[in-house]
């Protein structure tokens, strides 16, 4: 059967303006949906068998499943509405409904069952193969021809086959067989034959193996056949589990014994862009059981995809191959590690430009792309394989994407047997973007986010909102996979010193579905560079986890290039303070028990690197401080270039190299004692060296390291039989300002990171409004002290007080910034063309008893001002007299709000439960 059609679609690029600090960007396609994928995720209602899906074709907008099975019901199982099946159903591609088509096939003995069916390339036979002796009552044995037009079977087209039979093609003239069966019409044929398309009689076509045939396919040419199986031999000629024969003859014309001897080949398809695909299951050590590309020309392969995870079907169409497997450990192909399973995938039938370098002799597949409908394993009692079978199907201009099995949900709803996907109608949103802020000099803030995840959209489109407009500062577009979703970030150029400024972000899909807001990231802008963090930037730090992180479970990479971010797993205490660096950075808190954060980015790190943490902890347990490994949440099975601590307080750090190579602290050098320490291990040309609190503590002379894909790891992983291995794999205490680099830094640097982390630095206090209230000269004896808004007018008059406790200076620190931060509301015209002065208070007043009549004297030198703010509720910023606030710092504070002008300003009181309605003072203190 051809399983690829050539429909495609136009694909419009168009380019953005970006906000501040940023030019155009490229965004998504206009598409629905991320090209090449040509169908959405979103399942669609279909009816529903009771038992397994074996087979499917499809001719003229109907599509045919066939299998085990008794009946079938509506998508909602709506009882009572369930009508008889007996192993095969005839459904609407268009609406998923059972069309008037009705089979039965059964068998006197035994359990009936269709296990492959194909349609004649004229559209008006449709074939069938199994384990069966009639359909609707007419004699057969187990191979069937059905007039589609009629949906009657042809009595006169019956070939004898001697048992199962579980693939069937068809070319011009010829049905080709393959299955289990040892003759057919009485004449010896090992598990593949052929017979007259027309009138079923048996073919000179020879091509006898020695276990059981699966897959079947036709050469567009017509000229060979292409076979699969479990078999070891055709005709007598070494070729496991493929094989190409003559069309005609069944002669061999080329064998393969690269496939391992417990794999199989359980699919074969081809494509029209001169290629041929199959899909492979195999068990035991050593499997093979992903899919292979091969090219039609001269049967040589392309590529070979070692994804572990039982590869049932594959569907070439449209330079992609899709793809019904539960693959669970991609490790190979650089992509997810050994875990949960994937039941539905799509790759590139050819990689885009040259093809990377052979592994272990193959040449890795075309990644996976952003198609990711989701399944299970099945029914009870079944082999609970998930999804089996695919079929593409076309109707009113509408392409669907079948898919039947054994699975009983699909994207998480209850879907037993059958469900489809529409070349149309994208309607799932991305996941909501988890996003935070950081600064580390003045005049630039890092807005960073994970990637949100869209089940059939790779490339998504975020918006940045700055202060709570409603118009974006800035649009990136950033690609992501279920399994990758790596930090996206935009740098702010336009942020001011001493202010603090609020970020949220959205994704949307190509479709214009559109997530929900993060929730707000707020950052204060530093008066002066943050020693410590800036110098890790300037480095070369590739990873960089400070650990500020207020929700779970992302982890912020505030590295200059910042796409390294991490995961935490089972929820690590969050800003644990004081952290290890001067200033406002906090910690992560680990429990030693099953707590850690690894990176959200599979790569490879070459021999030349640099890991640097901080940590503190009192533990008799030891356990992983940092660490790369090859999985995730699982216990890595390869694992080296990391930091631990033994039972003891002795710190290692190690790589392997075919065997282990460690540098420790000596015996009585512990530190488990409940301080902060600075820990670093290094690799270059010159071998391994490990620092600790800037001090080189020994080197080794091993400058190479195993090479694999794999993930940075914080707080834990495996330590099998590594030197003095600890209780705990995991680690019990707090890890601050944990870093990668790669290269190996000198000791100068490591020196000057642990000097610098013991720097003075800037602290920043954040005070909300105590009280708040203001007046109306339109109403005189009013008070509005429980008001949620705020009022600023010159004419008619509208004054706005404010009362803070102000905080004393830190000793040693002296004030150096102060801002104001108010909050327009979101009524029409809250916005002002007019200046806004803020003035001292210096009379008395409180919000329960202030109206105009009784309102305060204010003083007469501003504060500070602010001159047309814009409609649309957003955070203003004013800068404020740092000289006039020091001389008030540790007492009660009251400032007003006010104006000469006519056009009032609104803003949001402190009642109010708007996101950074409440007012508030930003104070910077710093080093005298």
């Amino acid at each position: 059967m051809r399983r690829s059609r050539g429909l495609t679609a136009a694909l419009v690029l168009s380019l953005a303006g970006a906000g501040t600090g940023i030019g155009l960007v490229l965004m998504p396609q206009a598409s629905a949906i991320t090209p090449p994928v040509a169908f959405t995720a979103d399942e669609l209602p279909t009816w529903q068998t009771n038992g397994v899906v074996w087979a499917m074709a499809q001719a003229n907008g109907t599509v045919f499943a066939g299998g085990t099975f008794s009946a079938v019901r509506p998508p909602d199982g709506t009882a009572g509405a369930e009508q008889e099946a007996v192993n095969f159903v005839a459904l609407d591609a268009a609406t998923g409904n059972p069309t008037s088509c009705k089979l039965a096939f059964t068998v006197g003995d035994g359990t009936a069952t269709v296990r492959t069916l194909v349609v004649s390339k004229d559209q008006k036979t449709l074939y069938a193969g199994g384990y069966f002796g009639a359909v609707n009552g007419t004699p057969v044995s187990s191979v069937a021809a059905i007039d589609i037009a009629s949906c009657t079977p042809k009595a006169a087209f019956h070939p004898s086959f001697s048992a199962t039979v579980r693939a069937l093609a068809v070319s011009d003239d010829t049905l080709y067989a393959g299955g289990d069966f040892g003759a057919v019409e009485g004449q010896t044929r090992e598990r593949f034959a052929a017979v007259d398309a027309s009138t079923g009689a048996l073919k000179p076509f020879v091509a006898n193996v020695d276990e059981p045939g699966r897959a079947v396919e036709v050469t567009p040419d017509g000229k060979n056949v292409l076979l699969g199986g479990d078999f070891f031999t055709v005709n007598g000629t070494t070729s496991h589990a493929l094989a190409v024969v003559d069309a005609t003859t069944g002669k061999v014309a080329k064998t393969y014994t690269n496939i391992p001897s417990n794999s199989v080949v359980k699919d074969i398809a081809t494509d029209d862009n001169g290629g041929f695909y199959t899909g492979n299951e195999g068990s035991g050590g050593g499997v093979f059981d992903g899919r292979i590309g091969l090219r039609l020309s001269d049967f040589s392969e392309k590529w070979r995809d070692r994804c572990l995870g039982a590869t049932q079907a594959v569907l070439p169409y449209q330079g992609v191959l899709y793809s019904s497997s539960h693959a669970h450990d991609c490790s190979t192909e650089q992509e997810f590690p050994d875990g949960k399973r994937n039941f539905l995938l799509a790759q590139n039938t050819n990689w885009e430009g040259a093809a990377p370098a052979p592994v272990d002799g193959f040449v890795r597949s075309p990644g996976k792309l952003g198609w990711h409908p989701t399944a299970n394993d099945g029914m009870d009692g079944t082999e609970g394989i998930g999804p089996r079978v695919m079929a593409v199907a076309e109707k009113n201009d509408v392409k669907y994407m079948w898919v039947g099995g054994e699975f009983t949900l699909i994207n998480g709803k209850s879907q037993w047997g059958l469900t489809r996907f529409a070349s149309t109608g994208d309607r799932g949103a991305p996941t909501t973007p988890v996003a935070s802020a950081a600064s580390v000099k003045p005049g630039e803030v890092q807005v960073r986010w994970r990637t949100s995840y869209d089940a059939d959209d790779s490339k998504l489109t975020y918006r940045i909102y700055r202060n709570g407009s409603a118009t974006p500062i800035a649009s990136v577009s950033a690609s992501s996979l279920e399994w990758e979703r790596p930090q996206a970030s935009w740098t702010d150029t336009t942020a001011k010193a001493g202010q603090t400024y609020t970020y949220r972000v959205t994704a949307t899909d190509g479709a214009g579905n559109t997530s929900a807001l993060s929730a707000t990231a707020s950052v204060t802008v530093p008066t002066a560079v943050q020693a410590y963090p800036n110098q890790v930037r300037a480095d070369g730090a590739e990873l960089y986890w400070r650990y500020d992180d207020t929700v779970s479970p992302y982890v912020a990479d505030s590295s200059v290039s910042g796409n390294r971010s991490g995961l935490q797993v089972n929820a690590p205490a969050l800003r644990q303070s004081p952290g290890a660096v001067s200033g406002s950075s906090t910690a992560m808190g680990f429990n030693g028990t099953n707590q850690q954060v690894y990176s959200d980015r599979r790569q490879t790190v070459g021999s030349s690197f640099t890991i640097e943490t901080w940590f503190k902890t009192s533990t008799m347990r030891g356990g992983k401080l940092i660490g790369f490994g090859n999985n995730t949440t699982r216990n890595s099975t390869s694992y080296d270039r990391q930091i631990y601590m033994t039972n003891t307080g002795r710190l290692v750090f190690g790589v392997y190299n075919g065997s282990a190579k460690t540098v420790s602290t000596g015996l009585l050098e512990t530190y488990n004692d409940n301080k902060w320490h600075h820990v670093v291990g290094t690799q270059g040309p010159g071998g391994i060296t490990l620092y600790v609190d800037g001090q080189n503590k020994g080197t080794d002379k091993a400058t190479s390291t195993q090479t694999y894909a794999g993930y940075w790891h914080a707080g834990g992983d495996n330590l099998a039989n590594w030197p003095n291995r600890p209780l705990n794999n995991t680690f019990a205490g707090q890890l601050d300002e944990t870093a990668v680099y790669p290269s190996a830094l000198t000791q100068t640097q490591v020196k000057n990171h642990f000097d610098l982390a013991k720097a003075p630095t800037d602290t920043v206090s954040t005070v909300k409004a105590a009280e708040d209230t203001y007046i109306n000269q339109g109403a005189p004896s009013t008070a509005y002290g429980t008001s949620t808004s705020l009022a600023v007018r010159g004419t008619s008059a509208y004054e706005t007080y404010l009362r803070f406790s102000l905080p004393a200076a830190p000793a040693g620190q002296v004030l150096k910034s102060a801002s104001l931060q108010v909050k327009t509301t979101t009524q029409t015209g809250a916005g002002t063309a007019d200046q806004i002065n803020v003035v001292p208070v210096t009379g008395t007043w409180s919000g329960a008893g202030t109206t105009f009549n009784t309102k305060p004297t204010l003083g007469t030198t501003p504060l500070g001002s602010i001159t047309g703010v814009p409609d649309g509720s957003a955070v203003q910023n004013v800068t404020l007299d740092t000289a006039a606030l020091s001389a008030v710092l540790g007492s009660s504070y009251s400032m007003g709000l006010t104006s000469t002008g006519t056009d009032p300003l609104w803003i949001w009181s402190s009642e109010s439960t708007a996101a950074d309605g409440a007012p508030q003072l930003v104070l910077t203190f710093g080093a005298k």
